[in-house]
């Protein structure tokens, strides 16, 4: 396995780890003092919703940074993985940020960390997928 697509590999288990959280936050799991700026624990309907639509997007940034990396999982175009892997480089700084700007410890401590990191594996991959 080439560095790329070790790269790719432990971003999208970042990203899968990000979903399943997100996952059971959308079915109810008392964990909302972890997301959605942690002013509850479990989330109203509205945020269950977004947590829903969260857990797709980033099952989505699994499959844009496995495919750009070579690996025969995604069924997007190139196009798509190839802008997709960019446009995530420019939004996990932003969630970065954000996270590490919430109020939530769980929030600034784990989330922010883990966006930041995921965004120079995901730079990675762009930059040297071929």
């Amino acid at each position: 396995m080439t560095a790329t697509r070790t790269t790719a590999a432990v971003a999208a288990a970042g990203f899968v780890v990000i979903a399943a959280f997100q996952a059971a936050l959308a079915l109810g799991a008392p964990l909302g003092h972890a997301a959605w700026g942690g002013q509850q624990a479990r989330l109203s309907t509205r945020l269950r919703i977004g947590s829903a639509v969260a857990s797709v997007i980033w099952i989505l940034a699994t499959l844009i940074v496995l495919g750009r990396a070579g690996f025969e999982v995604s069924p997007l175009p190139e196009v798509v993985e190839h802008w997709g892997t960019w446009i995530l480089v420019g939004l996990l700084p932003v969630g970065a940020l954000m996270n590490i700007a919430s109020s939530s410890r769980w929030e600034r401590y784990a989330w922010g960390p883990l966006a930041s990191i995921l965004a120079l594996l995901t730079l990675v991959v762009a930059l040297n997928a071929s």
